[in-house]
């Protein structure tokens, strides 16, 4: 999979660069924490990345100012100023200009480091002195200074101004809007928080009992919200606050358990859940109603992603696998087997594009990578006219259609607002990665995919950032074994989703009689 002969000076054992068929990424620079500032109360809380970008503020509001290139790969403001404050900590003062940030959190501190500069330590932090940040979002769009979302364990959640907190020099919040305060509405661990896609500042907040709550950023975070108690915990129930004033303005109980992640559908309709109970569950997320949901093989899932075209939604956990969930077909179509322990992030990559296309704009292949406890970067190829359907054969039958049939799981679309249980690994096609890396000494926490570079993060706050093959690079032909280590479908197949592609219904259809491989 993986290969290189460079070894990482500062991390005996690991190599700073992997082969894709497109390339080599190599490893661009490093970002951390200050060793000094890792406080005990790390604990067991993971670290976070969050990817923000500040835009240019309005000319009327600040005065216009040529920008100059820097030296890094982003295009900086003239009119930047570095403040140090009485902790030797540097925080960044803006008077107007643009930018990109890092945002994680190590322990009881909120770290903000600079994407565009190649310095290993952060530009600012701020501690918590009551509990830790567990997660953290930023809303691209904003249309007002309100634009970051921070969720502690104690269940408060904290909106800010990125650009604001940049031109304190303070290690506290400043202008903070306070929700659920002291648990005032929910009092469990803030697990993931979104702001709704097209939502006009609404954001959801997932909390460890199952319970995820709407929120109105400009109603009052401190209005009363009270709702009635959850007959049944393992069925899915919506609530609204009584008042118009209240504020979170619903509760959905989405499951028994802990929700681990969350995640919207680009355009907003769809909301994508994963739990402590193994489910993923997709809402259509205006209408409050539950689409379908699917289980993992074995124990939680823990992360979950959509596609940039909201076609499907990836899914990774306990039981090691990375798994592919179609929206149209309402059940996993594929499942990926490669990480040697939990898996902890999964995204696609919406700047990878196909090496040829059919002509007809339509996307059949994705680019999607994961990461792990095993501290390992898997990248995958899925390629919708590659996927293999398996046929199901009875005991001591031969290997053709006219003794076996392919399993019912792709005879129609599942039910609407229906669970379904785990279908049998032999029925459902299985990738394999297209490169395996070891990237981190400590286990994986998460990845996000920019059009030059992929990040990685690690549970303890060390975040790596590997730059995409140059566009000049040209990569020499893979050898035999990488040739069969980057093919995770046999040349032949006995079926593929195009072949299956039926006039209304379900994507899969009974195949015609051929031979079928073991």
């Amino acid at each position: 999979m993986s290969s290189s002969s460079s070894i990482n000076p500062q991390s005996p054992g690991l190599k700073i660069y992997f082969k894709t068929p497109e390339g080599r990424y190599k490893l661009q620079y490093e970002k951390s924490h200050p060793s000094g500032l890792l406080h005990y109360s790390h604990g067991r809380t993971p670290s976070q990345v969050t990817l923000a970008h500040l835009k240019e503020k309005p000319a009327a509001q600040t005065p216009a100012t040529p920008s100059t290139p820097s030296s890094s790969a982003g295009v900086r403001s003239a009119a930047v100023r570095w403040l140090v404050g009485g902790n030797g900590t540097r925080a960044l003062g803006f008077v107007g200009g643009n930018g990109t940030y890092l945002i994680f959190n190590v322990g009881d501190t909120l770290f903000i480091s600079d994407f565009n500069s190649q310095d290993k330590d952060p530009i600012k932090s701020v501690h918590f002195s009551n509990s830790n940040p567990v997660c953290h979002t930023f809303d691209n769009e904003a249309k007002d200074g309100h634009d970051l979302l921070i969720g502690l364990a104690s269940g408060d959640i904290y909106s800010v101004s990125l650009r604001q907190q940049l031109q304190d020099v303070g290690k506290k919040l400043v202008g903070a809007h306070h929700y659920n305060k002291d648990g005032s509405t929910n009092n469990s661990r803030c697990m993931c928080l979104s702001w709704v896609p097209e939502g006009d500042g609404a954001f959801v907040v997932a909390h460890v009992d199952g319970n995820l709550y709407i929120y109105e950023k400009s109603k009052d975070g401190t209005a009363d919200s009270s709702f009635p108690a959850v007959k049944d915990q393992t069925q899915f129930s919506v609530a609204h606050a009584r008042s118009s004033k209240s504020n979170p303005i619903a509760r959905w109980h989405i499951c028994q358990g802990s929700i681990n992640s969350i995640s919207f559908s680009v355009d907003g309709a769809y909301l994508a859940t994963v739990g402590r109970d193994g489910f993923l569950r997709v809402f259509e997320y205006p209408k409050e109603q539950l689409i379908f949901g699917g289980k993992s093989y074995y124990g939680a899932l823990l992360c979950c992603a959509w596609s940039s075209d909201g076609k499907y939604i990836l899914t990774g956990g306990e039981d090691d696998l990375v798994q592919v969930w179609s929206l149209e077909d309402r059940k996993v179509i594929a499942w990926g087997e490669g990480h040697n322990s939990w898996v902890s992030g999964v995204a696609f990559d919406p700047h990878w594009t196909p090496p040829s296309s059919d002509g007809t704009g339509e996307n059949v292949m994705y680019r999607f990578g994961s990461v792990g406890q095993d501290t390992q970067l898997l990248l995958w190829d899925l390629e919708m006219d590659e996927i293999v359907v398996p046929i199901r054969r009875p005991p001591g039958g031969s290997p053709t259609l006219s003794s076996g049939s392919h399993s019912t799981h792709w005879d129609n679309a599942c039910p609407v607002g229906t669970l379904q249980p785990a279908p049998s690994m032999r029925d459902v096609p299985k990738l394999s990665p297209l490169v395996a890396h070891r990237a981190h000494v400590e286990p994986l926490s998460g990845l996000i995919f920019t059009g030059e570079s992929v990040l990685t993060i690690c549970r303890e706050g060390h975040l790596k950032i590997w730059a995409r093959p140059e566009k000049a690079e040209v990569n020499p032909p893979p050898t035999s074994a990488e040739a069969v280590l980057a093919t995770s479908i046999p040349k032949e197949k006995p079926l593929t989703p195009s072949a299956l592609k039926a006039s209304g219904g379900s994507s899969f259809k009974q195949p015609p009689a051929i031979l079928t491989q073991d």
